[in-house]
């Protein structure tokens, strides 16, 4: 057994990495023998990392940095899901409602994100075109359906395929950072286009409602608890013995 250096708490002595962890770390499959961090009375900080006791109580204070220790992110499969709903129901009206107000002296007109894209597509720009409806339209569903998935999978108690799931939820949050497109090129097109009074570019209401979506999603994904995955195998491995 590799062992790795863990704070009790108190005297600040090294203990021994259960054996779970180590290994899920490296992405290896959960043995039968293996137990959790919090079956040893273990929680690491979400702050700075640190692997430290958990006092009789649950929910003690990282002695590196102060944060507030769980075993588990508390409430986070309830979190997770309402606010999983809120962004779907956000995301209705950041599709239907216009993004853009351009104006001219002989009138104005307004584009929804799918209208955008459409005007987009042309023999030159036909890939920003793509870009825009992944950003959007496929890339904001798509997390929130995964996110979905996970969310039964760990409630309805599955077992196989939890390294999988882990990678899908790791790609989730990266895909994450990258989810500001849309209301980057709009914050950017507003900017540039201002020839008052030949030409003018407003944000339209649509852009508040898809920036809620990718906020409260970010949030979602981060209230997740991705540890609830690999309880599902230690329990199956325990009913097994």
């Amino acid at each position: 057994m590799r062992a790795a250096p863990l704070s009790n708490g108190a005297a600040g002595q090294a203990v021994e990495e259960p054996y779970a962890e180590a290994e899920l770390r490296r992405g290896q499959p959960v043995a039968a023998h293996a137990i959790s961090a919090r079956a040893c009375g273990l929680a690491g900080c979400e702050t700075c990392g640190l692997i430290a006791r958990l006092p009789a109580r649950e929910g003690g204070n990282c002695p590196r940095c102060g944060e507030r220790l769980h075993g588990r992110r508390p409430a986070s499969l309830e979190r997770t899901w309402a606010l999983v709903v809120t962004a779907l129901i956000l995301y209705v009206p950041a599709n239907l409602l216009p993004v853009l107000n351009t104006s001219t002296p002989l009138g104005s007109e307004t584009d929804t994100i799918l209208q955008g894209v459409v005007a987009l597509w042309s023999p030159t720009s036909w890939p920003l075109a793509i870009v825009v409806f992944l950003a959007s339209v496929t890339i904001p569903l798509g997390k929130l359906l995964a996110l979905g998935y996970l969310l039964v999978s760990v409630q309805r108690g599955w077992v196989e395929s939890g390294r999988q799931r882990i990678q899908l939820y790791r790609m989730i949050k990266f895909i994450g950072r990258w989810s500001m497109l849309d209301v980057f090129v709009d914050t950017f097109v507003v900017a540039l286009i201002q020839l008052k009074p030949l030409m003018w570019v407003e944000p339209g209401p649509g852009v508040a409602f898809f920036a809620g979506v990718v906020v409260v999603t970010m949030i979602a994904v981060n209230s997740f608890d991705p540890r609830l995955i690999w309880d599902l195998s230690l329990r199956a491995s325990d009913e097994r013995e």
